[in-house]
């Protein structure tokens, strides 16, 4: 991740959402409105973008073409800022399993995600992140 992050040159940092995804955005009046700002940081443009993103490879390629068009009416996207979106991602992953295990002690926690810390959840976890491994040795998508 160190070596992504290197190669991506000069980053420069700007205010994002910090968790931009479908969830957390919500249509109104054929309007989106953004929710659930607590993860708010400075942090590359891609942050905001890659959890909008999902399918396979193809799918993934048209709907950053988009979401990147748009974006850029607004604030010049760097393309090299997509060499992030997997370090990103492993990021996440990992700083999720930190944040549940720093609150387990919390009776909330245990109710609300009983699924969390269990042999199926660790050993599902250490899958993914191999997989994940595999995506931040691959190759790193591209814009149309």
């Amino acid at each position: 991740m160190d070596k992504a992050f290197a190669n991506a040159g000069d980053i420069t940092p700007i205010r994002v959402h910090g968790d931009c995804h479908g969830g957390n955005l919500l249509w109104r009046d054929d309007a989106p409105h953004f929710v659930d700002f607590d993860d708010s940081r400075m942090a590359p443009a891609i942050q905001d973008i890659w959890m909008l993103l999902s399918g396979d490879t193809d799918r993934q390629r048209r709907q950053l073409s988009e979401i990147v068009d748009g974006y850029n009416e607004f604030y010049d996207f760097h393309p090299r800022e997509l060499a992030l979106i997997e370090p990103l991602r492993t990021l996440r992953m990992m700083y999720y399993s930190a944040w549940l295990a720093r609150r387990w002690e919390d009776p909330a926690f245990p109710h609300s995600f009983p699924w969390f810390n269990t042999v199926r959840y660790w050993s599902d976890h250490i899958l993914e992140l191999r997989e994940q491994l595999a995506a931040l040795q691959a190759p790193a998508i591209e814009l149309f």
